[in-house]
């Protein structure tokens, strides 16, 4: 207004005209251009300041989205078991970068890559250019940003499916393959201009494309469709629903989870991050606060109505099974993020009605097909299958009939295609959206197995994919990860672990077996081995027995001496003996074991700067703090 009015003082009709420098007619010329290029300047203020509104708007939503790793990792921590937590910590931040380096490489250029453009506005099947982002303005990294956060959320779907048992050589390279090529070709078909499905396309297939705003068939179907592939090629975990001898059990072996609150946690944290996944997919917030209003009031919704569903449906199966009640706390978390998963393809263009009618079929879906997995002995260590694939398949399905003309039209600027149940009020049984529906989700079905079969049977076939099976036994975090174990809260024999220990020795080479060491350093060797045993082997046993009555009854019968409480000297010898069967080294058959395992009570002590051997008290003393050692340990 301040521009205007100078623009009026200067050029007024008060102003001096009697000289004839200037008419009228030209002052008021004058006046109409400087308000004219005052209003332009205004425009050009107000575009920019939205764009910068747009763009923060989308870079605050990616950062939501890629916050949403951070729950699919502590919800994948606390569903596995305790001895395999790193390992599938490891392999979710795998699931970032491998995303990251794909995404940016080649994966954005066959989704979005566009070499005419935009003057060519013909369909195609893959992007074309912008490879490694050359070519793309700076003003698009934040669009770059985001949809890398959701080719990230494809690809750790699959995470939790295969925990336990599945390598790390396997898991980054398929992390990259999802993000760089799998998923960019279903992005490119579904939200391009030029995708041959996509409602944007100047010509969409029957008037209206497939409608999937924010993902539920692109993103979740894609990647829990994976997860089927997968895991039917990697196989179930070891004792899950056979046994030992191949005989199937009665009724699958449960493998608790270490930790609901982690699993909590996690998905909380999903919740909270799909709020940027469905409302951060508006993109324009400065043109679309309806829209983004509309989606996040029926995520919400449908993602509560999941939750109830699941909760209920699974205590009425409890209580039919057993006879009594049960409200699982798993099984409606995962209804919750079920119901999440179902209303993301459809959050913007249904009634909040629609969403908890969706949201609550999701989670009875969910526990249906949870069931059914088990039953088909599919091992799916979090439920990412009937969650992500089923939820996704069934949300991008109700899409096609719950769709509201009016929220079609602000989403989509057309509402002549609406959701076949609305098409009922208005006389019509058009199916065009129905079926656009349908063939996006036969699409994506075939191109992920046409893809992902033969890359994981080839993975499979190289011996990349599966984990060596002692190494599944012992737990993924000793085997890839090294550092101590401990068997507190995991059912693990002290075979498979003894098993584990004798095979790494064989592949390090250990010492002990080579003759050629002086008899001082293997003494040496004894008692610094002996220390780092001491907090895994005597710990052990003290956990599983209260003392050493383990150790003890694994030794051979002329091993075990009196059965009356031994004496110091007693326990020092079952001491030493302990330490040489499990570095393979029991000579309890020899004339020499007695001897030999004092003498290995004695090259521990000298190893530790305490051999008194030149006194009158050193044999005295050597086997007193030997003894002491042991009581120490509470192995007295």
């Amino acid at each position: 207004m301040s521009n205007y009015n100078e623009c009026v003082a200067t050029y007024s009709y008060g102003a001096d005209t009697s000289d004839g420098s200037v008419t009228e007619a030209e002052l008021t010329a004058q006046l109409v251009a400087c308000i004219v290029d005052q209003r332009v300047s205004a425009t050009s203020d107000t575009a920019e300041l939205s764009s910068s509104i747009d763009a923060f708007f989308l870079i605050f939503a990616a950062s939501l989205v890629f916050f949403m790793q951070a729950g699919f990792a502590m919800l994948c921590a606390g569903s596995v078991q305790k001895k395999n937590v790193q390992n599938t910590m490891l392999k979710n931040l795998l699931d970032a970068c491998g995303a990251a380096l794909g995404f940016y490489s080649v994966g954005y250029a066959f989704a979005y890559g566009d070499s005419s453009g935009g003057t060519d506005i013909s369909k195609t099947f893959i992007g074309d250019y912008n490879f490694f982002l050359m070519g793309l303005e700076v003003e698009a990294f934040s669009f770059w940003l985001f949809q890398f956060a959701f080719a990230a959320t494809s690809a750790t779907i699959v995470a939790g499916a295969l925990a336990e048992r599945c390598q790390m050589t396997a898991y980054f390279c398929y992390s990259a393959f999802v993000s760089g090529f799998l998923y960019p070709v279903i992005a490119h078909a579904v939200w391009s201009e030029r995708g041959w499905l996509g409602a944007k396309n100047a010509d969409p297939l029957f008037g209206v494309g497939m409608i999937d705003f924010a993902g539920s068939a692109v993103v979740h179907m894609t990647g829990g469709l994976t997860a089927v592939i997968a895991v039917k090629i990697l196989g179930a975990r070891k004792g899950r629903f056979f046994d030992d001898r191949g005989k199937k059990l009665p009724e699958p072996k449960e493998f608790l989870g270490h930790s609901s609150a982690l699993q909590t946690l996690g998905g909380f944290i999903l919740w909270f991050g799909w709020y940027g996944f469905n409302i951060g997919s508006t993109v324009n917030i400065s043109t679309g606060v309806d829209v983004a209003s509309l989606a996040g009031v029926n995520t919400t919704l449908s993602a509560a109505a999941g939750g109830v569903a699941s909760l209920i449906a699974n205590m009425i199966y409890v209580e039919k099974k057993t006879g009594e009640i049960s409200f699982d706390l798993t099984k409606s978390m995962n209804g919750c993020l079920a119901g999440l998963v179902a209303i993301t393809g459809g959050c913007a263009v249904v009634e909040p009605y629609g969403a908890i009618i969706i949201g609550f079929i999701a989670g009875l879906l969910y526990m249906c097909f949870s069931k059914l997995l088990l039953r088909w002995c599919v091992d799916d260590c979090v439920d990412a299958i009937p969650v992500h694939c089923i939820g996704g398949c069934w949300g991008a399905m109700a899409v096609g009939l719950f769709a509201t003309p009016q929220y079609m039209e602000n989403a989509y600027g057309t509402s002549t295609h609406v959701g076949w149940f609305y098409e009922w009020s208005r006389g019509s049984g058009n199916f065009n959206l129905l079926g656009c529906q349908l063939i996006g989700i036969l699409f994506i079905g075939g191109w992920v197995t046409a893809i992902m079969l033969p890359f994981f049977s080839l993975l499979n076939f190289l011996g990349w994919l599966r984990a060596d099976p002692l190494n599944e036994l012992v737990g993924l975090d000793l085997s890839y990860h090294g550092g101590s174990y401990r068997r507190r809260g995991d059912s693990l024999s002290s075979e498979h672990l003894e098993a584990f220990r004798r095979r790494q020795r064989a592949l390090n080479g250990d010492r002990l077996r080579d003759t050629s060491l002086p008899t001082s350093e293997v003494g040496s060797e004894d008692g610094r081995l002996m220390s780092e045993a001491k907090d895994e082997d005597l710990d052990e046993s003290r956990d599983e027995a209260g003392n050493n009555s383990d150790i003890y009854n694994n030794l051979p019968i002329e091993s075990q001496g009196p059965t009356e409480e031994p004496d110091a000297s007693y326990s020092c010898g079952k001491g030493g003996a302990s330490y040489l069967t499990a570095h393979q080294l029991d000579m309890s058959g020899t004339v020499l074991g007695g001897m030999y395992r004092y003498y290995l009570c004695a090259s521990y002590l000298t190893a530790h700067q305490l051999d008194m051997s030149g006194t009158v008290l050193g044999g005295m003393y050597r086997y007193y703090l030997c003894a002491s050692y042991l009581t120490a340990h509470q192995l007295d």
